[in-house]
């Protein structure tokens, strides 16, 4: 029936007019509406199935004109090129009410990283070519391996459709809509009826790659901790579909001023393992440097004891000359923003420390170079032909120990834990982070990646200025 014949019959398409709109973005604009409210929305679903023989004609929505007193029903205020919201979703709450529960998620996209649309490839798509020029992809038919022990017991689950590439590689609106869609689901605090969002862009309003939404009221503690919603599969499976690293924190004072950052060393602070750079410089055995790298790997990974494995790999290094660490300074690469970061964070009278597992020689020397106020890492045996002896002098630096000197450095600067930010990327560093208010993942290793706090994976350390909530102009400001 044409718009026409319903005017004649007394009838007309209904509208969603600015009384029947509510406060919630989500409620006014996601594709499925209650049986309630007016089902006029034309999404996807209608241009796949054929809406080039429908008409739309949707009204404009109704501001009523601005007479020095907002309505109940528009809080919209229009005047003289002036446009103003007077709703308070966001506000501090009226003096002698309960404290409303705020959370910020801070969403970061991962335009360096490499992206795959499935685990399982589409047969109908052309393989793609391997390192050695062969195909890469598998097929879904074939066995992962011979060996029947390491059988999976089921398949693996297949990595979702990624939609950055196909709605914008950035923090598109439809990537905003559906994190709030996300968070919609889970149950809010007895005596909420509505979830309230706002958003800025931290880094550019046309094309952000970072942006930080505040969501009122955080979804109810009885029903899902922050701790286990960071971990939750539905966050987890949107970061892969949309290419973006999700960093949830609650609303406090101590997210915008923390006083003390710790960092690990090897892969963090640095690009390296330094203990693998020792062994690649031993041609006798020529395998050594392999065999290092790969306890180092499967210590990282949580699968060893670090300690014991630690010990094992500086065994390995006995005769080495003790010059060999200040041969290795120049070979140090540092991650790509960390003396920006350090440099903004004295600035703002953070403290900073490095906790490593490595050596202190190259550990204390790095510190001085970035301006790092606390460094401590192993001690090794050096003989009287200053050859390293293979052992290993005191308490390593390992799990109990990086926890233990975080307090320690934490109380000797007076500073609150709540205040401290802990930043790494192996099993070794998970006490660490669980003893800060913010354990940080940086490219870390699966486990680590969901156990810690956050996860970074970009291509900047100077992004985790970005969870304090600073914007782009800010943090330049502050790192030049």
């Amino acid at each position: 029936m044409s718009e026409a014949d319903s005017t004649k019959n007394g009838t007309s398409r209904p509208q969603l007019t600015s009384s029947m709109r509510s406060s919630s973005y989500l409620s006014d604009h996601q594709q499925y509406r209650p049986p309630t409210k007016p089902d006029n929305h034309y999404g996807i679903d209608t241009v796949v199935e054929g809406v080039q023989n429908t008409q739309i004609s949707p009204s404009p929505p109704q501001i009523i004109p601005f007479n020095g007193i907002p309505s109940p029903d528009n809080h919209k205020v229009v005047e003289s090129g002036v446009s103003h919201d007077f709703s308070h979703p966001n506000c501090a709450a009226a003096p002698g009410t309960p404290r409303t529960d705020r959370l910020i998620a801070t969403l970061i996209y991962k335009a360096t990283s490499p992206r795959v649309s499935n685990a399982v490839p589409s047969p109908r798509l052309a393989p793609s070519p391997g390192l050695d020029g062969e195909s890469s992809d598998i097929p879904a038919n074939m066995a992962p391996t011979t060996d029947l022990a390491e059988f999976p017991m089921e398949p693996p689950i297949a990595d979702p459709e990624p939609l950055d590439h196909l709605y914008g590689s950035y923090i598109s609106p439809l990537c905003i809509t559906s994190f709030l869609h996300l968070m919609s689901t889970f149950p809010l605090p007895p005596g909420s009826n509505d979830l309230s969002s706002s958003h800025r862009c931290l880094d550019n309003s046309d094309h952000p790659l970072v942006v930080e939404l505040t969501l009122s009221p955080a979804p109810a503690p009885t029903y899902l901790s922050l701790n286990d919603m960071r971990k939750h599969e539905l966050i987890y499976r949107f970061e892969r579909e949309w290419n973006v690293d999700v960093v949830l924190q609650p609303d406090t004072l101590w997210r915008r001023h923390p006083r003390l950052v710790v960092f690990d060393m090897d892969s963090t602070l640095i690009t390296q393992e330094v203990i693998d750079l020792l062994a690649a410089t031993i041609t006798n055995p020529p395998d050594l440097a392999a065999r290092v790298a790969d306890i180092t790997h499967r210590a990282m990974l949580g699968e060893l004891e670090f300690d014991s494995a630690f010990r094992e790999r500086v065994a390995l290094l006995k005769g080495l000359p003790a010059t060999i660490f200040e041969d290795l300074r120049p070979v140090l690469d540092v991650t790509k923003g960390v003396p920006q970061l350090v440099r903004a964070l004295k600035r703002l009278g953070v403290k900073t420390a490095v906790l490593s597992g490595g050596f202190l020689p190259l550990t204390s020397w790095l510190a001085g170079e970035l301006g790092i106020d606390h460094a401590h890492a192993n001690e090794v045996y050096v003989d009287d032909a200053g050859r390293l002896t293979g052992e290993v002098k005191g308490r390593i630096v390992g799990r109990e120990r990086k926890q233990e000197l975080l307090l320690e450095i934490a109380a000797r600067e007076g500073v609150d834990p709540r205040q401290v930010i802990a930043v790494g990327d192996g099993a070794n560093d998970l006490l660490m982070m669980e003893s800060a208010r913010l354990g940080v993942a940086w490219h870390a290793k699966p486990r680590v990646q969901m156990e810690a706090g956050a996860r970074l994976n970009g291509g900047s350390l100077l992004d985790l200025l970005y969870l304090f909530g600073f914007t782009r102009e800010e943090i330049e400001e502050l790192s030049a």
